[in-house]
């Protein structure tokens, strides 16, 4: 499944399945990327783990999505892979919920794209996959993303101290939800929208400074 969002004052931002013939983009992109990314992903408890070769990542990738407990995208604009976004940990029957995970390149931080990914993905998992609840869960340092989830009206579940095991050790991480009766018949992209034509008020209404 392939799902375009539009920015207000940029290209398409693009979510879609990662595919074989990504290989070498993707891996470079990862390369590229290792110590923007190695303070915040997840790292084994055991030891230093194998890295998945990247056939068997896609494989895993479609196997979980065909169980229907992960939906794995990538993230893609203006032609080129800039980051990840998966809906992962889906519980259905009384719960309905998933977990959003996500990372973007260096490169292109600070333009919007992280925050319209996750409404994205959050309206398809309302709206596609009849969802009930989306969770994040953020490092309290992870300031940047914290940011992204106050963008777009996610609430504030508390601490959960020593949730996830990441570059070496337990981290605590706070907890941010949406439900489908936080959006009253709007969208999370519209809410994101929003967020950013009141920005731009607010900065034209301050004037030069």
């Amino acid at each position: 499944m392939t799902i375009t969002a539009r920015r207000v004052d940029g290209a398409p931002v693009i979510l879609r399945p990662l595919r074989r013939k990504d290989r070498k983009e993707w891996e470079a992109l990862r390369a590229q990327n290792i110590e923007w990314l190695r303070r915040w992903e997840a790292t084994s408890p055991e030891g230093v783990a194998t890295p998945m070769a990247f056939r068997q990542l896609v494989r895993q990738f479609d196997r979980e999505a065909n169980e229907g407990r992960l939906q794995p995208f990538v993230i893609e604009t203006e032609g080129r892979l800039v980051g990840q976004m998966h809906l992962f940990g889906i519980a259905w029957g009384s719960l309905r919920c998933a977990s959003a995970g996500y990372w973007v390149a260096e490169s292109v931080a600070g333009q919007g794209i992280m925050p319209l990914a996750l409404a994205t993905a959050c309206d398809h998992a309302f709206v596609g996959l009849g969802l009930h609840r989306v969770e994040v869960n953020i490092r309290p340092e992870n300031t940047a993303s914290l940011r992204v989830v106050e963008k777009l009206g996610f609430r504030d579940e508390g601490l959960r101290l020593h949730y996830l095991h990441i570059d070496g050790e337990w981290r605590d991480h706070r907890t941010f939800a949406l439900i489908t009766e936080d959006l009253v018949g709007s969208s999370v992209v519209e809410r994101w929208n929003h967020w950013q034509h009141q920005s731009l008020q607010r900065h034209t209404e301050a004037g030069p400074r």
